[in-house]
């Protein structure tokens, strides 16, 4: 068949042909595919929000009848606390409410003395009846329900529990609870209202409608813990995060955190090994998060339907193609033969036999026209050819000049190696020549002399430990993105950079923090880069200053903060102004460092959504001035 095609111009164009129209409705019907499924997606995730939103809606109406029948019985126990009333409302509040499967008041230690330190009136809804008692005595306070709302003195939603009591009048269902808190006239607090639901009936509420046969709701605490869920093994007793491996499946374990955050939005998560579309949004009024999962295999199911018809359809279609083209290929490629025998004159390099030229005027006749011009045309190729050689000879002169400036980057990096070397040598060897006379003189040595020696070592090992941090921070593996989720106070972080660079430097006894921000102010950074750049510049101004007019000051304009770091001191040569921020660049080939502090402070600051300036204007010594969004939580 190969054979066949290579011998064989009809085949050969039939078989292109054939790949032309493959391509082309391939293509075409691949980019319909995922422009489709991109709408089908949209419109699926369009139409969740929109069920999502109306859920929620349908949730809020449970939870504010709850809220509603507390709220208008709280009053009315709070100008009646008598046992007897106490009693009377709390049976009143489930009856009048059939959505309510329970109702408990309760009063402060001792607060009716006649019944001792508890006293809790409870009424829960059995089937169709409700049983109304007085508990027995359990230690109610600590309780979720009682104690959270006690403590934040404001009415709150609590996570579902099971309200089994040994000895006392139990809900059968699992249950969320509404607790308010009880503040009478004088201000004091008295007790709780606390009204419960059963996750059975918010079920019901929220599974009552779902556009896909496969799609579900679940909805959880703000500690993980399932609410709502299909599978009722998981309710209560297990969260989001149990039994998932955060290396296997990561998008679960991101779609947990989203929802405890309070987000909303939508993602692709994989449940049980299936990809599927998880809508979620925070429930107003609690804590909890609701979302609707549904998989991708039930919203593109009529879309796969009609892909396995079309298939079929464009094979026959590309047959049926191949077949005609390769008839009238082969119909019109017969005149060809004929110049054949012309073009093999050519071949044996007879170029003075001329090709007569052709009156037809199709594409076989300027094929053959081509032909006769061929000759005529041979010697301006020959000039071409020449040309072309000389455009060679420029580009190897050009390659040349490359290979000489790769030699310099290697005489660079030699250059490099070696600085690199000796500054990491002079630490190195005054902390094992120092290290040596503790080891054989330490008894022999006052104890002045033993401190000056260790705090030598100290500095000369951090000098060692911020010159290896460096190079990490210059490579690839330290050029990653940051994390910017610390939440750091500005001034606090100043302060320790400054502590840093005073115990690093003995000569530096004070350096001047002036703020006009408060101290409590905080920002959202990377806390880490954020010490890094300003102690590198605090290094240098201690470091290259006279070391006692060294101050940093901070304001705040309305959507930035600007730190100021200046000090006096012989400055930065005008030179050396437009190279400062270049990599392994130094004023002294001779001086100490690698000439990494500058370029990758400005990198830190940058990755930060920060910017470093010098102050060419300040020429008492050095002033550098960085400004970083004031994006701060209060």
């Amino acid at each position: 068949m190969i054979r066949n095609i290579r011998q064989s111009l009809s085949h050969k164009l039939s078989f292109s042909i054939l790949l032309l129209a493959v391509v082309i409705f391939g293509g075409s019907m691949g980019f319909q595919f995922l422009h489709s499924q991109r709408i089908i997606r949209h419109q699926a995730e369009t139409r969740a929000e929109s069920i999502l939103n109306t859920t929620s809606m349908r949730l809020s109406q449970y939870l504010d009848e709850v809220e509603t029948a507390t709220a208008n019985f709280e009053w009315l126990i709070l100008k009646n606390m008598h046992p007897d009333s106490l009693l009377l409302y709390s049976r009143r509040i489930v009856e009048e409410n059939p959505n309510i499967t329970g109702c408990s008041i309760t009063s402060e230690p001792y607060y009716f003395k006649e019944f001792g330190r508890y006293f809790s009136a409870y009424s829960v809804r059995i089937g169709d009846s409700i049983e109304t008692v007085r508990e027995a005595e359990y230690e109610y306070f600590d309780k979720p329900w009682y104690k959270v709302a006690r403590v934040q003195g404001k009415a709150v939603w609590i996570d579902a529990y099971d309200d089994f009591n040994e000895g006392t009048l139990s809900n059968p269902e699992v249950i969320v609870s509404y607790s308010k808190p009880l503040i009478n006239g004088e201000g004091l607090f008295v007790g709780v209202v606390s009204t419960d639901l059963s996750l059975k009936q918010l079920s019901q509420a929220i599974s009552s409608h779902k556009p896909y046969p496969d799609s579900y709701f679940i909805l959880i605490g703000d500690d993980g813990h399932y609410l709502l869920h299909p599978d009722s093994t998981k309710l209560v007793k297990k969260s989001i995060f149990t039994d998932v491996d955060p290396l296997k499946h990561p998008d679960l374990i991101a779609l947990g955190h989203e929802m405890m955050e309070g987000y909303q939005d939508n993602m692709e998560v994989y449940i049980n090994g299936e990809r599927c579309i998880a809508c979620y949004q925070p429930q107003p009024g609690t804590n909890w998060s609701l979302a609707f999962i549904s998989p991708e295999s039930s919203v593109f199911d009529t879309h796969y339907k009609l892909l396995n018809i079309l298939i079929p359809l464009i094979i026959l279609s590309l047959i049926i193609i191949v077949l005609l083209c390769r008839q009238v290929v082969h119909h019109a490629s017969i005149p060809l033969k004929q110049l054949v025998h012309q073009s093999k004159q050519i071949a044996t390099g007879n170029y003075d036999e001329q090709i007569a030229h052709s009156k037809r005027s199709d594409e076989i006749g300027q094929l053959q026209n081509s032909f006769a011009n061929m000759q005529l045309s041979l010697k301006q190729h020959i000039g071409n050819v020449e040309r072309a050689n000389d455009e060679l000879a420029r580009r190897i002169e050009e390659l040349k000049e490359a290979n000489e400036l790769a030699m310099d980057g290697v005489k660079q990096k030699a250059i490099f190696i070696q600085n690199m070397t000796h500054q990491i040598r002079t630490p190195l060897n005054i902390i094992m020549g120092f290290g040596e006379i503790l080891r054989d003189s330490r008894d022999e040595l006052p104890d002045h002399e033993v401190d000056s020696i260790t705090s030598m070592i100290d500095r000369n090992a951090v000098t060692l430990s911020r010159m290896g941090q460096m190079l990490y921070d210059c490579s690839d593996q330290g050029n990653v993105a940051l994390v910017r989720n610390d939440i750091i106070q500005c001034n606090a972080a100043i302060r320790e950079a400054i502590d840093n660079t005073c115990r690093q430097f003995t000569e530096v006894d004070h350096i001047h923090f002036e703020s006009t921000l408060p101290d409590s102010f905080c920002i959202r950074t990377n806390r880490l880069y954020f010490f890094r750049s300003i102690r590198e510049l605090l290094y240098n101004a201690a470091k290259y200053s006279d070391g006692k007019h060294i101050s940093v000051k901070v304001t705040e304009t309305q959507t930035m903060i600007r730190i100021v770091i200046e000090d006096i001191g012989p400055g930065i040569s005008e030179d050396f102004y437009e190279h400062m921020f270049t990599p392994f660049t130094k004023t002294n080939d001779l001086s100490e460092g690698l000439g990494l502090g500058l370029p990758l402070t400005r990198r830190h600051i940058r990755n930060l959504d920060g910017s470093l300036y010098f102050d060419k204007k300040y020429h008492d010594g050095c002033r550098f001035i960085i400004f970083l969004p004031k994006i701060h939580d209060d």
